[in-house]
């Protein structure tokens, strides 16, 4: 169905190949997840298979044909047999959900019988039965994906190509939209998906080509995702030196009321005739509203044990991290 023989693409102004060397074989019916960080190489064989590029040396072929021998006039035609799903959506914004699914079909000169019978098939397969006159912007995220799918199947094409389409919604869309992606190939068709969600690969157990620097580096039926090194997490990291910052506010706090009450004027006292006894000097007067200063506590602070001076970025760094206080 899908062959690449030691394929190596590379592209103008690149000293490194986008692919280097790739061979793989997709049989029908199979549903292959492409895998890698970003800029692996996915999204070229994607490419490939779809004859938007050609390799810069090695065969890819597609349904039998090796793609540098179909005539650029005879593209469009060749194909109608992939459907192509993006994380995008690329919906017309002017067309209704019926409009855009059709559309596909019109362009390639279906009959109106057809497209009035192909249509409705779609959306009831992708759950959109209902919302035909509804236009782009009135759906959901998964509910323009889900039209992008119907888009991509209405024609009925042996093989569907999705490039992230997961990419640009939440995670419980996304599970729906696998779920159909899934059914989909349930129903014979040869499903080839890039994508960066783990979670995904790893719960349905599907073939996984892995690639690294335009180098496939593993072919693993009912594999899992693999290094999770380079997947994005959405959980916040700690921030550095928060404890520390904390802390050193306090005794900030402390010390500017502490200057604050010390450098409050004392009242005059009131002028007496005569004094004959003079008040010790380590007496407080009783209508000095001042706070004696014994009752000011500064707490101490290990400073070695918080670290602040490293944590705070204060002490001498080799590195130019910025940190939260700077």
């Amino acid at each position: 169905m899908i062959r690449f023989e030691n394929v190596t693409k590379r592209y103008r102004g690149t000293k490194r190949p986008a692919l280097s060397g790739v061979d793989f074989e997709v049989q029908r019916g199979e549903f292959v997840f492409l895998v890698g960080a970003s800029g692996s190489g996915k999204s070229s064989c994607l490419q490939l298979i779809l004859r938007e590029e050609s390799p810069t040396s090695g065969r890819v072929a597609v349904l039998g044909r090796d793609l540098k021998s179909i005539a650029n006039r005879k593209v469009p035609y060749f194909r109608r047999s992939i459907g192509s799903v993006f994380q995008d959506f690329r919906l017309l914004p002017s067309k209704t959900v019926y409009q855009n699914v059709a559309f596909t079909l019109q362009v390639t000169g279906a009959s109106r019988g057809f497209i009035q019978q192909a249509v409705p098939e779609a959306l009831a397969l992708v759950g959109l039965s209902g919302k035909e006159k509804r236009l782009p912007h009135e759906l959901s995220g998964g509910e323009q994906q889900r039209v992008a799918i119907a888009r991509a199947i209405v024609n009925r094409p042996q093989i569907v190509l999705a490039d992230e389409p997961t990419g640009n919604l939440d995670p419980g869309t996304s599970v729906d939209i696998m779920q159909l992606l899934a059914r989909i190939n349930a129903g014979g068709t040869t499903v080839v998906m890039a994508t960066h969600e783990a979670a995904f690969v790893d719960q349905m157990q599907r073939r996984v080509i892995e690639l690294r620097d335009g180098e496939m580096v593993r072919d693993e039926v009912g594999g899992g995702y693999g290094d999770t090194s380079n997947v994005p997490r959405l959980e916040p990291e700690a921030i550095r030196g928060a404890a520390a910052t904390a802390a050193l506010q306090t005794v900030r706090e402390v010390h500017r009321e502490t200057e604050a009450a010390i450098a409050e004027p004392i009242p005059a006292p009131a002028p007496v005739e005569e004094q004959r006894t003079p008040a010790p000097p380590t007496v407080k007067p009783a209508d000095d509203p001042r706070p004696p200063t014994h009752q000011i506590t500064v707490p101490a602070i290990d400073v070695a044990e918080l670290g602040v001076a490293d944590r705070l970025g204060l002490a001498e760094r080799d590195d130019e991290e910025v940190g939260p206080t700077s």
